[in-house]
């Protein structure tokens, strides 16, 4: 595998809770590590100072009364932050930037399942954002009751919002990855190593996004 495909490019991994993000995102920048590709792996709301405590703010349970329109904002604020702190810097570096949601994350969330609607939110993102699309999105497709089993016991705000909720989540991110260029689904309710081959396949096919 050529490693300077990869410089300067831009992979997020999205999909529901339970969805296993976070173990794929980590394997995945490992494996480039194996091939030689200098990676910076971070996720989103967090990776800085402002960004993790936006974190805190957006997924602290006691916080219930949060409207979906102030999660926008705030998602989107932690967002910005981290693309000026750390995945602008990394990718004029040409490192490879692995991340744990983006985008397409609200697009799902408060776009779609919380009812504000996908296109308002691109275009807010597309406003307040210098980026707002990555050079490749995989969206980790996982069923309501694998995700479930899948989640800690101790569950977050966004977490706790219901099966109805999670539901239109997940049929927001399908519908997003029918809508967009350089978008790939993966079948994430196999088990972990056979995901990870079809996330590095899905990988291996990334191209610039114009």
């Amino acid at each position: 595998m050529n490693a300077k495909k990869f410089a300067g490019k831009f992979i997020v991994l999205d999909g529901p809770d339970g969805c296993g993000k976070s173990t794929q995102c980590k394997l995945l920048a490992g494996w480039l590590r194996k091939q030689g590709v200098a990676v910076v792996s971070l996720r989103d709301p967090g990776g800085t100072i402002i960004g993790e405590k936006i974190r805190q703010i957006l997924l602290n349970p006691e916080h219930i009364k949060m409207d979906t329109r102030t999660e926008l904002l705030l998602y989107m604020a932690a967002r910005a932050q981290l693309w000026k702190e750390k995945i602008q810097p990394a990718l004029k570096a040409n490192k490879c930037v692995v991340l744990d949601r983006w985008l397409s994350s609200t697009c799902a969330y408060q776009g779609y399942a919380g009812g504000f609607g996908i296109e308002k939110v691109v275009k807010i993102a597309t406003d307040c954002l210098e980026r707002a699309w990555p050079d490749l999105t995989v969206i980790l497709d996982v069923d309501l009751e694998t995700a479930s089993q899948r989640l800690k016991q101790d569950l977050d705000r966004m977490e706790r919002k219901g099966d109805g909720y999670h539901k239109k989540v997940r049929e927001g991110f399908l519908k997003l990855a029918r809508r967009r260029k350089n978008f790939a689904v993966v079948d994430a309710s196999e088990p972990i190593e056979k995901v990870q081959k079809k996330v590095q396949k899905a990988a291996k096919n990334v191209k610039k996004c114009k």
